[in-house]
């Protein structure tokens, strides 16, 4: 197990742990939405896949809004393939705990879902959130679109704007195209509706998203 410095890095392809050929086995189904969590998703649907810390209280803040027709958590942006969450721990497959957003542009705006995202978490704290350290915590917005990624990188630089008038630091967020999603294991999904008392971590800055700004 490597130590916490160790888990504060992020590992090159060449020192990640080997992963598996098969996926590890998941929920078939939404325990909330009652909707499958691979798919098929609406024709109309649109993916994004969000960091903000623990996914478990990440999760609920999106499956809550009209418009999101399915959520499910998981590993992105790493080099292991078909990690277990056991695997993710140690730092040593480069993933990040990821909250993966099908939603309907037609009934909810991606500002909408950007600045659930911003005000949910503190992203100014680099590879952890709160008493979560790691690299598995890191903030993150991994975009399927070009014009989701556009507005992902104008949304950093208006709340850093924001944060730095605020006396906060600028954002630390990760924002690239998405690469391999790897769904993470049954108990994990959906983890604070089966679980209505446990562990959320989830903090934001106080720092209002000026989610106008997006349309100038």
């Amino acid at each position: 197990m490597p130590g916490m410095h160790a888990k504060m890095r992020l590992v090159s392809k060449q020192e990640a742990l080997p992963g598996r050929d098969e996926p590890i086995p998941t929920a078939k189904c939404h325990a909330v939405l009652d909707r499958p969590l691979k798919g098929p998703y609406p024709a109309n649907a649109e993916t994004v896949l969000f960091g903000m810390g623990c996914f478990w209280g990440a999760e609920r803040r999106f499956w809550q809004l009209p418009g999101v027709w399915v959520t499910a958590v998981g590993y992105t942006a790493g080099h292991t393939p078909n990690p277990t969450y056991e695997e993710v721990c140690t730092g040593q497959t480069g993933h990040a705990e990821a909250v993966m957003v099908v939603y309907q542009p037609e009934e909810i705006a991606f500002s909408t879902l950007l600045r659930i995202f911003w005000e949910g978490h503190d992203p100014t704290q680099g590879m952890r959130q709160g008493n979560d350290i790691g690299t598995q915590y890191r903030s993150g917005i991994w975009c399927t679109t070009e014009e989701q990624l556009k507005l992902a990188r104008k949304s950093c630089e208006i709340y850093g704007a924001a944060l730095l008038q605020a006396g906060r630091s600028l954002p630390t967020t990760e924002i690239a195209m998405a690469g391999p999603f790897y769904f993470a294991e049954s108990w994990h999904q959906q983890y604070l509706a089966k679980n209505p008392n446990g562990y959320c971590g989830l903090g934001g800055t106080g720092v209002p998203f000026p989610a106008e700004r997006l349309a100038e």
